[in-house]
């Protein structure tokens, strides 16, 4: 009964494998050789190595797997050379999905995102259906993302594989060792780099009730559907006021309008050019902050179970293992 988790030395990828193990179910992690597998470290799992760009590593790794998480990705909001996202992101997730098949696996859970489901448009929350098209992704990770999703459900579909796909929305928590995006925001605000914010908004979720969803879609999902697994939307104001306040610092009161800080970014990737160090603050990212990030759970609570814990728990967890790592003085 053995799930290969790929990505397992991952953010949310080692969330999983930890909540597989808290159930007793046997798991086998995929790793490339160079990757760093602190989070793994301790943990009860068969270590195989291998690349979603290498097939028969891929053959070799599920081989005599009952189930497959897919949750590896290229996340980036910046990237000097995206082509080597959209093959990680789109070919390597197809390249997974046909060797499961092959080897005859029951059923794959993977992992996309809620960067690829439509907006609202405004502050109301949207979900699964939100009409949306590859014209209103922003930047080579959302795209690929988006044409990964896509690519994976429509050559799942073609071969008759159970496929379902988990959406999440902004996860947070323990474990966030790179860190993502949105933990060096964290980071940031706790050590005082954040003194204004502009008008936006994300749903935040803990990584461990991500990780939870992931098995409720393995045990209850239905084949070719998708399901977000988020938590509640907060404004950016609000995040960081809840950092300041669980960091003892004064939260950032001034409100910044949306052009003024294009220039910042656009120096941070300039330098990020030159030193190849991707950059705190992108373009991408300030595009990005033009759209409240609003998402509903309603499908997953309905048809899987899923439940989700207060975002405050969530941003308490995270900074306090950023502070006992050492990423937060």
């Amino acid at each position: 009964m053995t799930t290969l988790v790929t990505g397992a030395n991952g953010f949310v990828g080692a969330a999983v494998v930890r909540a597989l193990l808290a159930g007793n179910r046997p798991v086998r992690a995929l790793v490339r050789p160079t990757s760093d597998c602190t989070n793994l470290e301790a943990l009860p799992v068969e270590l195989v190595h291998g690349d979603l760009n290498e097939p028969e590593s891929l053959r070799a790794a599920v081989a005599g797997c009952r189930f497959v998480m897919h949750v590896a990705a290229d996340y980036r909001l910046w990237a000097p050379d995206a082509e080597s996202m959209y093959e990680t992101n789109v070919h390597g997730s197809v390249r997974m999905l046909e060797a499961a098949a092959e080897a005859r696996v029951e059923r794959m859970v993977y992992t996309s995102s809620v960067a690829v489901l439509g907006s609202s448009g405004g502050a109301s929350p949207a979900d699964e259906e939100t009409p949306v098209s590859l014209a209103d992704m922003i930047g080579p990770y959302k795209r690929s993302k988006f044409l990964a999703e896509r690519a994976v459900r429509e050559r799942a579909a073609k071969l008759g594989f159970p496929l379902v796909t988990v959406n999440p929305s902004t996860p947070i928590g323990p474990g966030d060792i790179k860190p993502t995006p949105t933990g060096r925001i964290i980071v940031d605000a706790a050590s005082g780099r954040i003194p204004a914010f502009v008008d936006t908004g994300l749903n935040i979720v803990h990584v461990d009730d991500v990780a939870r969803g992931h098995l409720l879609a393995l045990d209850s999902g239905r084949a070719g559907e998708r399901y977000i697994l988020g938590g509640a939307d907060m404004s950016l104001q609000k995040i960081l006021s809840t950092i300041a306040a669980l960091s003892g610092r004064k939260a950032p009161r001034i409100r910044l309008p949306r052009w003024s800080v294009y220039p910042a970014a656009a120096c941070a990737e300039a330098l990020s050019r030159v030193t190849g160090r991707e950059p705190r603050l992108s373009l991408d990212a300030v595009r990005m902050a033009s759209k409240y990030m609003y998402f509903s759970n309603s499908k997953a609570e309905r048809e899987l179970g899923y439940e989700w814990r207060e975002p405050a728990v969530a941003l308490a967890d995270a900074l306090e293992w950023f502070r006992r790592h050492g990423y937060v003085g």
